[in-house]
Parts: C-alpha cells; structure tokens; sequence
C-alpha cells in the first residue's frame, strides 16, 4: 500500500522535518511512502476556469503534474501543513484546491482513500486544530476516510509547537506523543483494522 505525504511549507524546517519522521515511522510499519514538498515548486492557485470540468486536466501546466499522479495512486494521504495566521498555509490550500482537476478526470479519484493531517505552530494553541480542521474538511468533501489520533491529546491528528525552529519541533515531546498516537490508528485504518485500537 502506498502513502503519500504532502508538505505545505515553503521552508525545510519544522513541518518538513515532522513529515519525514510520520513517514519514516509508516515504512517502519511496512508501507511505501512518498514526499512532495511544495519548497522551489511553482504551484499556482487555482482560478476555478472550469477548464478541467471540460478536459478533465488542469489548463494551469505547473509543479501540480508531479503531484497528481502521486495522490492518484496513493491509498494513503498524510497533509502535513505550516500554521499561518491561525490557518494552513497558502501552498497548502493551493494544492487541495488543484485537486479539483483530478475529480474531475474521475469523481471516485479519492473516494476511500485514508487521510491523516499534522499541524505544526510557532506556538503552542496558535492554530493547529483550525489547520487540521481545514484538512479534514478537505478529506470528507472528496471521499477520504480522515483518521485522528484518538482520545487524550491527538483528537483530531497530530500538532507540533515549533518555537519556529527546527530545534524547537525535534524537542516537542508531547507533538510526536501525537504524531505516534495519529500514525498508530492511521496504519490500523490502511490496514482494515476496525476500531484502530491503539497498542
């Protein structure tokens, strides 16, 4: 089974650092992972042209092409996302929002997929929960199974106080409690497993 991690930052710090390690920790598990970050791509927001509804392609020929083959053939996706005034990221939300073009070359695209989200602040509350929010919001409109981490902490998925450093997230002891909370039952669901009981 494939995962593929999405990372919304345009820097290599805190959020690239914490997807790698939610994937490392999934080929530890046995699945097949794959990274695309959006830092040096050039991914352009979506203009909403219908163009795709038409062609069932994007007419905006940009980095997204080398991310759409990767969600197609993805049966796991991991969003992980910067906190940006309380919020993900534009690159983040620009990404989701290209997706459309991939629904519309096949409305089932996405349809049964697992989906996991990782937020990661330059404070403690500044943000995590709404990001992840807007993640999973994303999953349930395009059919995607969205995976928390369970009760006591990880509710809704993984979040990180960076400080904003990369020191700052690899010391935050109570976000990767989260993140191994949230890859646990992510990898029950990818599995089958009902109930995602934690162990």
């Amino acid at each position: 089974m494939k995962i593929v991690g999405i990372c919304g930052s345009p820097r290599e710090k805190a959020t690239d650092h914490v997807l790698k390690e939610a994937l490392r920790m999934l080929e530890e598990r046995g699945f097949e992972t794959a990274f695309f970050g959006v830092r040096g791509k050039k991914i352009s927001p979506c203009l909403h042209c219908d163009f795709c509804l038409k062609n069932k392609e994007c007419r905006i020929k940009d980095d997204m092409y080398e991310v759409y083959p990767l969600l197609r053939e993805a049966d796991g996706i991991v969003f992980a996302t910067p906190v940006y005034n309380g919020a993900l990221s534009a690159q983040t939300k620009a990404v989701m929002d290209r997706c459309r073009a991939l629904a519309a070359a096949d409305f089932d695209v996405f349809r049964g997929k697992i989906g996991m989200a990782i937020a990661v602040g330059g404070d403690r509350m500044g943000g995590q929960e709404l990001a992840i929010t807007q993640i999973i919001t994303f999953y349930v409109l395009n059919g995607i199974v969205p995976v928390g981490g369970g009760a006591f902490g990880a509710n809704l998925g993984a979040t990180f106080w960076s400080k904003d450093t990369l020191e700052g997230v690899a010391e935050d002891q109570e976000g990767f409690r989260t993140l191994k909370k949230t890859v646990r039952r992510f990898s029950d669901h990818m599995m089958g497993a009902t109930g995602g009981k934690e162990k």
